[in-house]
């Protein structure tokens, strides 16, 4: 990476961590715990994938009894927001896979592997991608690892950190996670989901409140977002006439 890059890298992280400074979002420090309030979170929005979460730690207080419980009852207890077939049939199969594996299900034995292993385990359990895993080992093992969400996605192609043209394939992560320097990926992470959420948002994002609108590849002084009907100038929103 070149020091421009890097510089540039260093001074949105820096301008995120002042604005929202490091908020954690109500993640897990128990891996398991996080493993399944990630998967619960999975097309779902904040408020949805956190009552799902309190209805399955509430019906499930040990773990175990995913093992022994029907799809269908899992289903209905995390019901909220769709797709609770396909993530009741993973959280039953990756307690067992855990039971089998470490004797009853825990993700503790995974705090003695490299980073490498840790991600390949987790990848392997059912439904469970490197978004997911990345944010296991983030939240919960304190792994210098960066996930991208849509919101990490979305706001790094407007930073032109990626190719606007690029899909978030696991290749492309890895790459995006290579550009970020270990100790920001953090902090990088946990603001950018809370910048994407409340101004960098998909439609009618809020430029002209951006504090890192400067570095944006079209929220630059001038440009004008394809679409959104706005130009920022001076860090103020100039509304089309169009």
């Amino acid at each position: 990476m070149s020091m421009k890059n890097s510089q540039r890298i260093e001074k949105v992280a820096f301008a995120l961590k002042k604005e929202y400074a490091d908020f954690s979002h109500h993640n897990k420090k128990n891996p398991l715990d996080e493993l399944f309030f990630i998967l619960c979170s999975v097309k779902r929005s904040e408020k949805v994938y956190h009552k799902a979460f309190k209805s399955l730690k509430r019906e499930f207080p040990n773990y175990e009894l995913l093992a022994t419980s029907s799809i269908k009852k899992i289903s209905r207890v995390i019901s909220w927001g769709g797709l609770q077939n396909q993530k009741a049939a993973a959280a039953k199969k990756i307690v067992r896979c855990l039971a089998e594996k470490f004797g009853r299900p825990t993700l503790a034995p995974l705090q003695k592997m490299s980073d490498e292993e840790c991600e390949r385990f987790l990848i392997s359990l059912p439904g469970v991608g490197k978004k997911v895993a990345r944010c296991v080992m983030l939240y919960s093992f304190d792994r210098q690892v960066f996930p991208v969400d849509v919101h990490c996605w979305r706001i790094s192609k407007r930073l032109d950190w990626v190719d606007i043209d690029n899909n978030p394939t696991a290749k492309n992560m890895n790459r995006l996670q290579e550009l970020i320097p270990s100790e920001l990926r953090f902090s990088l992470h946990v603001n950018m989901i809370s910048h994407g959420r409340k101004i960098c948002t998909a439609r009618s994002p809020r430029c002209y409140e951006c504090v890192i609108v400067s570095f944006c590849r079209k929220g630059k002084v001038g440009e004008t977002h394809p679409g959104f009907g706005s130009t920022i100038v001076n860090g103020e929103k100039q509304t089309s006439d169009a």
